[in-house]
């Protein structure tokens, strides 16, 4: 008989926990949520209160029973789930089925895995928090009031087998807004002059742009406006009329929340936003690590808040003394706001060891794994170094009564730059520019000068990490819901992706357009945002759920009965390929299902050919040289496969490269054993691998 029960949500954390625990703890996981709404109906009673009608997931039985019967021999139970409001719910749940009565101390939370922090919550357990659990309760059920209640209208307006989602519909319309943006951009023309100039003595030569005149600053639009400053200024004297000479601090950026580290992880290692909290997930629940066991890396990762414990600070302070010396420490801790007090629940995510380094766990990690933990290691502890600082300096040389400005900057001192450096959405000049020592009065000889024509371009798409950054601003959505999110939005078939870019589908645009008209509340960012700071009132204490159900579903039911009287049906085109149809010649149309894309013959249902669509790798099968092909198994898992199948039966689950083998020319594939790659050859009778650095 096990004196005390721990339930987890995962297997991997229950192991974690379990070595910090002693003999007298039994440690059990509920593998994610154990109780939902069912999905065959909506499941909320509206006029008793939006009292939500919950059922066992269906292949939770057996886990329950068991999780009843340790329950029922243990002594006492405690709930682990992860310190957020869906783990405040699903601790909730265990509760209701576990008959644990509501007064009693069964919740513990910790923000890390770690011996300490799971020991100190085991001291302190509380009742658990009726105000997450409401706020949890009433997300869940005004996003499945939202989905339910518009989803059939755009079944029968539209297409079968459409969804609207809350925060996804407007996820999607702020991309097609940026597509539509883009489109009505009118491009403006302005030009820049740039002028090489060179010191005398000692030689030297640097750039400097035009500015204006000694009076005001001038913006050059037109050609004729740039000849005449040209003309003005041929056979004119270069003099230095002003330096400027000075120092600047750069400070470093925040530790991550869930946003930040979403975005960097895209901008510095092409994740998506999935495969970033799949990985975060896997380093927070627990590593095996030689020569430790189970270890969670990092705190807990779905977070807003960038506060850092002081436990934490004093560790890297040690860690950044140690190893790269005092004058790299800051004279004080940093501390950063948050946007709000309360996003201060939770920590910022970090390591929860800074003493490991990355490379001292990198054999112990997948290459993934490593990578993400190096970005959390490496931002974490230059958060907390000191200010990189800059020698400036700023020149003005005046030539015909115009002003050109040169600007430069020297890295005096590296500080936190010397371990990370942020990345960015879009290029910019921001680097050192050398500029030779010039004194006023000083004259420099111009060795070239360059007028240039420009147009203004429109704003960028949207890629996965400007897209979670715009939903953060706007407060839409929480940590838990970007990646959720974005996924959801491409699996429906609104969003592609193009390169690193999301691009509307026209089938986006048309829901999108058809709920701006009949739902506009639903896709309103402002509206959103206002429902998400409302759900925090619920979680503060502040603001009733069921009040909160009753205000937005008053107006909603008007909104739902004047859309299914008004809206007309909506032809959405399929869009035609040039593939044509081997059994009736027609071209064939790509057609959106359940799986993804198909493609399909238009003659339905007189001609009913239908077959996957057929993506290239870019190489040529060893075995026959024909094309080698992107496919999907029927679970899913992607392999490369002959376009002649089956007379060809060539096929690899390995991921190809752009590489070459030097034995036999055949393409290289990744092949990946344990935490490590090897890239061997594709061709089967050629023995060719080696370790990949």
């Amino acid at each position: 008989m096990s004196e005390y029960l721990v339930i987890v949500e995962s297997p991997a954390k229950a192991k974690t926990i379990g070595k910090f625990l002693g003999k007298g703890y039994k440690i059990e996981a509920s593998v994610g949520h154990v109780r939902d709404l069912p999905k065959s109906q909506m499941g909320i009673d509206i006029e008793n209160n939006f009292e939500p009608k919950y059922i066992t997931i269906r292949g939770k039985g057996d886990l329950l029973s068991k999780l009843k019967k340790e329950a029922k021999n243990a002594q006492r139970v405690f709930l682990a789930t992860d310190p957020d409001r869906e783990g405040e719910a699903i601790s909730w749940h265990l509760a209701n089925l576990l008959n644990i009565e509501e007064t009693q101390k069964c919740r513990i939370t910790f923000n890390e895995i770690t011996k300490n922090a799971v020991k100190n919550a085991i001291k302190s357990p509380r009742e658990i928090d009726m105000n997450l659990v409401d706020a949890q309760q009433a997300r869940r059920v005004l996003d499945r009031i939202v989905g339910y209640k518009i989803s059939p209208i755009l079944w029968r307006k539209v297409r079968k087998g459409l969804s609207a989602g809350r925060v996804q519909s407007v996820a999607t319309r702020l991309i097609c807004d940026r597509e539509e943006e883009i489109e009505k951009f009118v491009p403006e023309e302005y030009w820049t002059i740039g002028a090489k100039l060179a010191k005398q003595k000692p030689p030297a030569t640097f750039e400097a742009k035009f500015h204006g005149s000694v009076k005001e600053k001038i913006e050059l639009k037109n050609q004729d406006q740039v000849d005449k400053i040209l003309k003005d200024l041929d056979k004119a004297r270069y003099i230095v009329q002003k330096v400027k000479k000075g120092e600047k601090k750069k400070s470093p950026a925040a530790p991550f929340t869930t946003s930040t580290l979403q975005q960097e992880a895209a901008r510095k290692m092409g994740f998506t936003t999935r495969r970033t909290m799949m990985v975060a997930q896997q380093l927070y629940e627990g590593i095996e690590v030689k020569g430790h066991g189970a270890v969670g890396l990092v705190t807990y990762i779905r977070t807003d808040s960038t506060r850092i414990s002081s436990e934490a600070q004093q560790e890297a302070k040690a860690l950044i003394r140690d190893k790269y010396g005092d004058k790299y420490v800051p004279d004080e801790f940093r501390v950063y706001k948050n946007r709000s007090a309360s996003q201060d629940a939770h920590e910022a995510i970090r390591p929860t060891y800074v003493s490991m380094l990355p490379e001292s766990v990198k054999d112990s990690l997948s290459s993934e794994q490593y990578k993400l933990y190096k970005l959390i290691w490496e931002r974490f502890i230059a958060s907390q170094m000191a200010s990189a600082v800059y020698d400036t300096l700023n020149v003005d040389i005046e030539a015909s009564g115009y002003i050109f400005k040169a600007a430069g900057s020297k890295v005096k001192f590296p500080g936190f730059m010397g371990v990370y450096i942020e990345g960015r959405d879009e290029d910019t000049e921001d680097g050192e520019a050398n500029i030779p020592e010039l004194a006023e009065g000083e004259e420099v000889k111009l060795k070239k000068i360059e007028p240039k024509q420009h147009f203004t371009q429109p704003p960028s798409r949207y890629t996965e990490a400007t897209l979670v950054k715009a939903l953060e601003e706007k407060g839409i959505g929480r940590p838990s819901t970007y990646a959720p999110t974005i996924s959801t939005i491409q699996a429906r078939g609104y969003v592609e992706r193009e390169n690193k870019f999301l691009v509307p589908t026209e089938l986006g645009r048309i829901v999108t357009e058809l709920m701006k008209n009949y739902f506009k509340d639903i896709v309103d960012v402002q509206f959103t945002a206002l429902m998400e700071k409302q759900l925090d009132d619920v979680e503060e204490g502040d603001k009733d759920w069921v009040e909160v159900m009753k205000e937005f579903y008053g107006q909603f039911d008007h909104v739902l009965k004047d859309a299914e009287s008004n809206i007309e049906h909506v032809d959405v085109p399929d869009e035609v390929t040039d593939i044509k149809c081997e059994k009736c010649g027609r071209n064939m149309v790509i057609k959106h299902g359940r799986f993804g894309k198909f493609l399909a013959c238009p003659g339905f249902p007189e001609c009913r050919n239908a077959k996957p669509i057929l993506e290239e790798a870019g190489v040529n099968c060893p075995k026959c040289g024909g094309k080698v092909l992107l496919k999907k198994s029927k679970r899913g898992k992607r392999y490369l496969g002959c376009e002649n199948n089956p007379t060809c039966s060539f096929m690899t689950w390995d991921k190809p490269t752009r590489e070459s083998c030097p034995k036999c020319g055949n393409f290289l594939v990744r092949k990946y054993t344990g935490k490590k790659s090897q890239l061997k050859c594709s061709n089967e009778s050629c023995d060719y691998m080696r370790e990949e650095k």
